[in-house]
Formats: structure tokens, C-alpha cells, sequence
């Protein structure tokens, strides 16, 4: 009998979880092409046909609720961007970098939020930002190296591809004159001139070789 009684909270914190998420997830939709100061809180409490003060409930305030949303997109964009462990070298960095490019065009405003820092000064967004980076970089590491623990001249090297990564994106998605495939052939190639730069300074992170295409 007791035992029974204490499974009651169980669910009960299941059922808070669901909501939260269920929550989060129409925030993603909202959000999408959207910007931050575009919707108040009535706007999207209306749009996702719930109470105001359920979204105060689980986030406490507008921008909670918007670092929940931004934080779970990053997840999303971080889990497939670590995907493909199987996959070889050269076919890691391409599945890392399309799925990046993906992501910033289905939800180009929380990546602009996320590049540019948000409105004004933000930690917390910044913060954010910096994780992707790094995840970005041990990602492109790990398949360029085998490893993610690398020296300062080879992380430096990978974040200043990826920093012009950011802008081109953002570029991109405000003018796509490019295809999402030239665009991550482009950033490939990009990035092999960024490793081989790094291999002549620092002989110990030899560049991987290059691609072959069949046919």
C-alpha cells in the first residue's frame, strides 16, 4: 500500500515534464521566424492557446521561457551535430556542417539569437553561444584528429573558422543565392585550408586528407 502512494509523485512529475516540453515545443514553433521583442507574453500565450500564468508557472518570465527554448534548440543542433560517430572522418565534418547549416535555415531567428548574443548584452545567451562554439570545435576535432583534446594553436585555429562560419550563415540565411549544398562544400573547403594552416604551425595535428568523390 505505501508503495503505491509514493508512485503518485512519479507521475505527477512526469506529467510536469510533458508539460514543460509540450510547452517548449510550441515556443520552438513560435519563435522559429519570429523575433524575441515581436511577441509578448499575452501574444504567445494566445497563439499557443494556454494560460499566461502556466508559461510563469514552469519559466517565471518571458526570457525563461525563451532560454529554455533557445537551450533546447542548441541541444537538438549539438546532439546531431556529435552524431555519425561511425561514419569516417571526412564524412563526420559534412554531416556536422550540413546539419549546422540545417538548423540555422529552420530557425533563423533563435540562430541569430544565438550568434549575435541576442538584444544587447546577454550572459546567459552568450553563454549559450560559447557552447555551441566549443561543441562545434571538439566536434570538427574529433573528426579531423581523432580526438578532442587539442592545443591552444589548433582550438584557436578551429574557432576562427568557426566564428566566420557565423557570419557567413547569418549572410546566407538573409540572402540565399546559395544552395545549402554549395554553401556546406563551400565551408568544407574552408575548413581544409583552416586545418592545413594549423598542421604547418603545429606539425602535431596533422591536416586529414582530403576528400575522394566517386564518378
Amino acid at each position: 500500500m505505501p508503495q503505491q502512494r509514493a508512485a503518485a509523485p512519479v507521475r505527477g512529475t512526469e506529467r510536469s515534464a510533458a508539460r514543460r516540453a509540450e510547452l517548449i515545443a510550441i515556443g520552438r514553433a513560435l519563435f522559429a521566424d519570429t523575433s524575441y521583442d515581436a511577441l509578448s507574453m499575452d501574444d504567445i500565450a494566445r497563439q499557443a492557446q494556454v494560460a499566461k500564468g502556466l508559461i510563469y508557472y514552469y519559466f517565471r518570465s518571458k526570457r525563461g521561457y525563451y532560454l529554455a527554448i533557445i537551450q533546447d534548440s542548441v541541444a537538438d543542433l549539438v546532439a546531431f551535430a556529435a552524431g555519425g560517430l561511425r561514419l569516417p572522418a571526412v564524412d563526420r565534418v559534412h554531416r556536422t556542417i550540413d546539419g549546422y547549416l540545417r538548423y540555422a535555415e529552420h530557425h533563423q531567428a533563435a540562430y541569430r539569437t544565438i550568434v549575435s548574443g541576442g538584444v544587447g548584452f546577454d550572459a546567459e545567451v552568450h553563454a549559450i553561444r560559447d557552447g555551441v562554439r566549443e561543441a562545434i570545435i571538439t566536434t570538427i576535432a574529433e573528426g579531423a584528429y581523432g580526438r578532442g583534446d587539442i592545443s591552444p594553436l589548433a582550438r584557436m585555429g578551429l574557432l576562427s573558422w568557426v566564428c566566420s562560419v557565423e557570419g557567413a550563415t547569418l549572410d546566407w540565411i538573409d540572402r540565399p543565392r546559395l544552395s545549402r549544398d554549395t554553401m556546406r562544400e563551400l565551408l568544407v573547403k574552408t575548413l581544409g585550408g583552416a586545418l592545413r594552416a594549423i598542421e604547418e604551425l603545429d606539425p602535431a595535428h596533422p591536416a586529414p586528407p582530403p576528400a575522394r568523390r566517386d564518378g
